[in-house]
């Protein structure tokens, strides 16, 4: 059975955040690591309309997306990132491990093994952007126009994504 928790954060100096949606982290989502691990949340992510793009690791830096929600599956190691911007959530992460952020929030990897490696996936039509800057009020109203997606990327329509984030 996957675990789930949820969080709203706040906007916090120039990071906007999501005061309406929460950040949504599955604890075992996938029971395997490595390439298998990879695989299955490329999968998952493609089955669920949230078509991955790349493999690698998380930005070092304070960063948000204001044209995309963003999955991360964590496919090999472990680590901390840091959501929220500046003065943020420190948050532990392990293979087998996602985490959804909606539209708006920070994150950065804090430290981390060097193994590593997180798959990236966003929902079909959503192409993401690299904020490093508080936004426009242009870029506030498309975030808070951006909508819901029709799946969870993990668990589905039945996932807590759609009961959580009603539009």
């Amino acid at each position: 059975m996957i675990e789930t928790e949820q969080f709203i954060l706040h906007q916090k100096d120039w990071v906007p955040n999501n005061e309406r949606l929460p950040v949504i982290v599955y604890r075992g989502a996938v029971k395997a690591e490595g390439k298998e691990a990879a695989e299955q949340f490329e999968r998952l992510f493609t089955d669920h309309g949230w078509p991955p793009q790349w493999r690698d690791t998380v930005y070092g830096y304070h960063h948000y997306h204001s044209t995309a929600h963003e999955a991360l599956g964590v496919a090999t190691g472990f680590g901390t990132l840091l959501l929220g911007g500046p003065g943020g959530r420190e948050f532990e992460v392990r293979a087998g491990d996602a985490v959804v952020l909606p539209v708006g929030t920070g994150h950065r990897r804090l430290e981390v093994s060097d193994d590593f490696m997180v798959v990236g996936a966003y929902p079909q039509g959503q192409d993401w952007d690299i904020c490093r800057e508080a936004p426009s009020d242009e870029a506030r109203q498309r975030m808070r126009a951006l909508p819901v997606p029709a799946e969870d990327p993990i668990l589905g329509k039945d996932g807590p994504l759609r009961q959580s984030w009603k539009a």
